[in-house]
């Protein structure tokens, strides 16, 4: 048995770390509803575009975005996947990493080739220890998501997919259920479909100025810019809450702890106290 030493400097180690894991906690909690509200507040924008996107995807025009044209057969793809910049998040990242790389597997066994743009540090470095071809990434975004950092990052896909290098866009994030519950999705960006973005009950045939081509161009590019910007909002909605909950578990498992180590130090000192007077009873006796 560990001397009552060895022990209280373990119960002094266990409730410093306690009191990190609560601050986190009391921090992540507060940072959280901060990301939600950004989030919600992001929702009826993206919802709207979407619409617009869907009727857009039906209407009668002669200028065909290269979005909204399926290209067939798809050999390569890309990918955007979002992840966070720190840890302590419980399995946010692994989630999300573990089903991009189970898509990643299915795009390599039908010959098709990827390559990736990573947001946020933990993607990048798991991209890069998993051999993936990174065409760009971007970290430290801090808590709150600034569109004119992404962009240049997502325009070297866009770029790419307008040239003809990649055949479709996906991207990779955590979706914002609620507080306890968070889910990995893999959804496509590129190209766009009326399915995809929403049902059209109605074909559309809008009167564009000056013309189709600049406007549906324009329209196009922020759809994909909104899209994005609504997976990071969600994605750190995701990681404040995840970290949350993790921080909590873990300082109602340092409590255990520091409980379960005072009983074994009253144990021990009982012990102590027992072995101290039964020689002294013993040397009395001798005497």
């Amino acid at each position: 048995m560990p001397s009552g030493k060895e022990i209280r400097n373990k119960i002094k180690s266990v409730e410093n770390t306690r009191k990190i894991t609560k601050a986190m906690e009391m921090v992540a909690a507060s940072k959280m509803r901060k990301a939600q509200d950004r989030m919600r507040q992001a929702r009826p924008y993206g919802e709207k575009i979407r619409r617009v996107a869907a009727n857009l995807s039906h209407a009668i025009t002669e200028y065909r975005h290269p979005f909204l044209v399926t290209r067939d057969p798809v050999q390569n793809v890309g990918l955007i996947l979002v992840t966070s910049d720190k840890g302590l998040c419980g399995g946010l990242n692994t989630n999300v990493l573990r089903l991009a790389l189970n898509r990643m597997k299915t795009w390599e066994a039908e010959g098709k080739k990827l390559q990736v743009t990573a947001i946020g540090n933990k993607g990048w470095g798991f991209m890069q220890r998993a051999g993936a071809k990174v065409v760009s990434h971007v970290i430290a975004l801090g808590d709150t998501p600034h569109l004119e950092r992404l962009i240049g990052p997502v325009k070297v896909q866009l770029d790419a997919y307008m040239r003809g290098e990649i055949d479709a866009l996906y991207i990779a994030y955590t979706r914002f259920i609620n507080t306890m519950k968070q889910e990995p999705v893999v959804e496509q960006l590129l190209p766009l479909s009326g399915e995809a973005v929403g049902s059209a009950q109605t074909k559309w045939d809008y009167v564009y100025e000056p013309e189709a081509k600049p406007v549906i161009d324009d329209l196009l590019a922020r759809y994909v810019e909104a899209l994005i910007y609504q997976a990071l909002a969600e994605n750190m909605a995701s990681e404040q809450s995840a970290r949350m909950v993790a921080m909590k578990s873990a300082s109602d498992n340092a409590k255990n702890v520091i409980n379960e180590l005072k009983l074994v130090y009253n144990k021990a000192r009982q012990a102590a106290i027992t072995k101290e007077l039964s020689e002294i009873v013993g040397g009395a006796a001798a005497v």
